[in-house]
């Protein structure tokens, strides 16, 4: 029985001597495409105008009006055509695997988003799931928030998870895609929101139950992960989504994506233990990457960064993005690595830096000498911790994928479980994975933008690399994202 988030941590840990291999169970392969019978989608306007803007410039730009958003439908089909599209086919067995605009591990997918609307230019009040497939919206409820539209219009975002897409293949370890790939899209909504004009405030503190019951989730096999509001009202939506009626049983059972499911026991365990709000003291806590184990001997201000070597404006880095591994051995420009480094400064908020530590391994990147780095943040520097080769230790120590070992950097996210959750409970791990899952998807956009390939790796084994970046006993490595430049087709 799962009790702890750092439990269930520990407990899906890879260990290179107890690895056990097993087989997929093509039969029962989740889709990825989820579906209400009898109910047909809306479909939406075709996207755009699209903004042009450069991703540099999103992450920079300062905290945007709450009513910069215009309320309409055509607007909304933009907004969800850059948060999360399908951007790109091949050919897969006697059907098609599609690309989307989001990272996700195995390209399982298990994120889904909701969103209720209240004077919404075109569309009625309601709950809606988004429908990749379609580019179209499936009705769950009608004004959903009855009395609430009286304080004036407003779009709510619901991020959700379905379990038995990413346990299908990485079993009771699924949990961490999950909230990865969930991180993933809420960067991926945020920077959407802020290309449009609208500024969106998230949270991953809601009553668990009363949402997965309002969105009509089987809680065993999906959950919602995250919310996020465009602030148009005084009051978040969730204070006046009622204790609402359950929808009926063939919604419920949509989130069921297989024929024969199996319920790994160990991802809803963790969940519900994370089910639980403790936010007593709101005083922040220390920059996580003070509180790691490591510390360099001197920090290092790094140059102010004015302009990246940009190739393709946002939209563009959007529709293009894809994990990309052919890394090869060549020197990285000065300027892409100011680029990366820029879009993780100005990405991190106070939030993210009391979360995630983050950490870079530099291989054969601009003027760095080979090594160990820490980031931090705040201070806008970079310190040392040890000068050396690290590639392809961390390949080995990433279940031996030897082509990391040509990425030019590593960056890795790190957290002192322990910590995390004798402040927060069970629940610090959620902010933990979902914050490090949004830094990803920053260094994935940031990397499209600039012509450069990123991977994302959450398969390693755990202890070798506590061990090998001197995190302290109850610090682990989240997710690690390799970039570089790669070899062109």
């Amino acid at each position: 029985m799962v009790v702890s988030c750092f439990q269930y941590h520990r407990s899906t840990s890879y260990d290179r001597d107890r690895m056990e291999g097993h087989g997929l169970d093509w039969e029962n392969q989740p889709s990825v495409f989820k579906e209400y019978p009898g109910i047909e989608p809306i479909p939406l306007p075709e996207p755009g105008p699209f903004p042009e803007k450069n991703l540099s410039e999103l992450l920079r730009q300062e905290k945007l009006d709450p009513e910069g958003f215009t309320f309409h439908i055509k607007a909304l089909s933009t907004l969800l055509f850059l948060t999360y599209s399908l951007t790109g086919k091949a050919r897969q067995g006697d059907g098609f695997f599609y690309f989307r605009s989001v990272p996700s591990a195995g390209a399982l997918y298990p994120a889904e988003l909701y969103f209720t609307a209240n004077g919404l230019a075109g569309l009625d009040d309601g709950l809606y799931h988004f429908s990749i497939a379609r580019h179209g919206l499936h009705l769950l409820r009608e004004e959903p928030q009855g009395k609430g539209a009286e304080s004036g219009p407003s779009l709510t975002f619901f991020l959700t998870s379905i379990f038995f897409r990413s346990c299908w293949k990485y079993r009771d370890r699924g949990y961490r895609y999950c909230l990865l790939d969930t991180g993933h899209l809420l960067q991926s909504l945020v920077l959407a929101a802020g290309s449009m004009g609208a500024s969106l405030s998230c949270s991953a503190d809601f009553p668990d139950n009363q949402v997965n019951r309002f969105l009509g989730l089987d809680q065993e096999r999906e959950v919602c992960l995250a919310v996020a509001e465009v602030p148009m009202r005084k009051e978040s939506v969730l204070g006046v989504i009622p204790e609402s009626e359950k929808l009926s049983q063939d919604m419920v059972d949509a989130s069921r994506v297989a024929l024969k499911e199996t319920v790994y026991s160990a991802p809803v365990e963790a969940h519900k233990a994370g089910m639980s709000i403790r936010r007593g003291n709101e005083e922040s806590l220390p920059a996580m990457v003070y509180r790691l184990g490591p510390s360099p001997d001197h920090w290092e201000p790094l140059p102010s960064f004015s302009t990246w070597h940009e190739v393709v404006q946002y939209k563009d880095a959007v529709l293009s993005r894809r994990s990309r591994r052919n890394f090869f051995q060549e020197p990285m420009p000065e300027p892409a690595v100011h680029g990366l480094l820029d879009g993780l400064l100005k990405g991190t908020s106070e939030n993210t830096r009391q979360f995630v530590g983050t950490g870079v391994l530099v291989n054969n990147a601009g003027s760095r000498e080979p090594g160990y780095y820490l980031l931090d943040s705040k201070t806008e520097s970079l310190g040392m911790v040890k000068e050396g080769p690290f590639m392809e230790t961390m390949a080995h120590i990433c279940l031996d994928q030897a082509w990391l070992a040509n990425a030019a950097l590593h960056f890795l996210f790190m957290a002192d479980l322990g910590a995390l959750e004798e402040r927060f409970g069970p629940r610090g791990y959620r902010y933990a994975m979902l914050e490090a899952g949004r830094m990803g998807e920053i260094l994935y956009l940031t990397a499209a933008s600039m012509g450069i390939g990123c991977c994302g790796i959450g398969a390693f084994y755990d202890e070798e690399a506590r061990q090998l970046l001197k995190l302290d006993e109850n610090t682990r490595l989240l997710y690690l994202v390799a970039v570089g430049p790669v070899k062109r087709a």
